[in-house]
C-alpha cells in the first residue's frame, strides 16, 4: 500500500545540537573531523507543540545529538503525555543526575525509552566513548519501574560479540526486553567489526521475548 508521506503520523526529531558522547560511527563526528559546526538548534516548545499537532507518533532518534540535551525535553515529554502523542526516547548519553532522570520519567509514564549501552556495563564505553555504562544501566533499571517500555539496545561489535550470552542472562535477570543491532556503518577492515560474519549480516531473531536482532539503519 503506497503511503502518502505528507499524511504520515509518525515522525523522528534530531530536537538539538549537543551530544556528550563520541562514538565514532556517529554522524556528528563528520562535522567535527571536518572543522565544521554541528548544524540545527535546540527545538523550541511552540515548534514542538505545532509537531504534535500533526503527528501522533513522535521518535526522539538524534543523528547528532542526544536528545536529554535539549532545555525544553521533559516539557516535551509532558506535552506529548496531555496530547496523547506516542513519544519514543533514543538516548545513550549519561550526564544526566538521577533526580533528573526519575523527572523525566514520571513527566511521561507512557513513554518509550530504549538505551543504548553497546556491550556489557562496564564496557560500553568502547564505542560510546565517554559514556557512563555502569550509570545508565541502573538508570535503565529505574526507567524499568516508571515508564510503559523500556529496551536495552546492544550494537554488536567486535569487542563485545563474546559479550552476547552474558548480555541475555543479565536482560533476563532483571525483566528487560534487549534488542541486538546489526551496524550498517563499518568500513572494509573496521577494527569494530565483529569476527563472526553472522553478527554483523541482516538478520531477524527473537529470544525468550527479551531480544530482536535487526539491521541498524539510524
Amino acid at each position: 500500500m503506497k503511503v502518502d508521506f505528507f499524511k504520515r503520523k509518525t515522525i523522528n526529531l534530531d530536537i538539538g545540537i549537543r551530544c556528550t558522547l563520541l562514538c565514532p560511527k556517529c554522524n556528528r563526528q563528520r562535522f567535527s573531523s571536518s572543522g565544521k559546526k554541528v548544524p540545527g538548534h535546540d527545538t523550541t516548545i511552540k515548534e514542538f507543540d505545532t509537531i504534535t499537532d500533526f503527528f501522533k507518533i513522535v521518535s526522539f532518534c538524534g543523528q547528532v545529538s542526544d536528545p536529554i540535551f535539549n532545555p525544553n525535553f521533559i516539557e516535551f515529554l509532558k506535552m506529548g503525555y496531555n496530547k496523547n502523542v506516542k513519544c519514543n526516547v533514543h538516548t545513550s548519553a549519561s550526564h544526566k543526575s538521577k533526580e533528573w532522570y526519575i523527572k523525566a520519567f514520571k513527566s511521561n509514564p507512557n513513554a518509550t525509552w530504549i538505551f543504548g549501552i553497546d556491550g556489557l556495563p562496564h564496557t560500553s564505553h568502547l564505542h560510546r566513548i565517554n559514556q557512563d555504562g555502569e550509570k545508565l544501566f541502573k538508570i535503565m533499571l529505574l526507567a524499568n519501574k516508571l515508564v510503559k517500555s523500556v529496551t536495552w539496545q546492544y550494537i554488536v561489535f567486535k569487542y563485545n560479540e563474546d559479550d552476547m550470552n552474558n548480555a541475555r542472562e543479565l536482560a533476563k535477570k532483571n525483566n528487560l526486553k534487549l534488542e541486538f543491532m546489526a551496524s550498517s556503518r563499518f568500513r572494509e577492515n573496521d577494527p569494530l567489526m565483529p569476527k563472526k560474519q553472522e553478527n554483523y549480516l541482516v538478520r531477524s531473531e527473537l529470544w525468550n521475548d527479551f531480544y530482536v536482532t535487526k539491521k541498524n539503519r539510524t
